[in-house]
């Protein structure tokens, strides 16, 4: 009885669940020479680069330290 009850609750989980059409995607650019896909990747990549090797130091010092 179990398995009837969850079979439906998929199946009228997954007919609420359609995707919606793609929208406009926002105004045009003014400036045609500018992609405005363009994302800056400067702050946060970063961050995460220093954060990675400050990690790979720490464990190459804690083998060395055994």
């Amino acid at each position: 009885m179990t398995r009837y009850y969850l079979a439906t609750a998929f199946v009228f989980v997954t007919f609420l669940s359609q995707a919606q059409t793609p929208g406009s995607g926002g105004p045009a650019p003014t400036d045609p020479v500018t992609d405005p896909t363009e994302v800056p990747l400067d702050g946060g990549a970063s961050l995460l680069l220093a954060s990675g090797v400050a990690y790979g130091l720490k464990r190459l010092r804690q083998r060395k330290a055994r």
